[in-house]
């Protein structure tokens, strides 16, 4: 099964979004400064749909 997690966080980091810190269970939180929105991303992702998800969510149009 594969893992979308490390090709979210590289395209996050790509559209200028940060790191904020770890979140409680196996969670980070992210923030995108241009949005001001924060949002989750778990540490491994198994979901395709989960990814994109997570992209939208940070204002991203580009899909996994």
């Amino acid at each position: 099964m594969p893992d979308f997690a490390k090709p979210v966080r590289q395209v996050l980091a790509e559209h200028g979004c940060q790191f904020v810190r770890h979140g409680k269970g196996d969670h980070d939180i992210w923030r995108n400064p241009a949005s001001g929105r924060s949002f989750t991303v778990p540490v491994t992702l198994k979901s395709r749909h989960l990814a994109n998800e997570i992209l939208k969510q940070a204002g991203i149009a580009v899909k996994v």
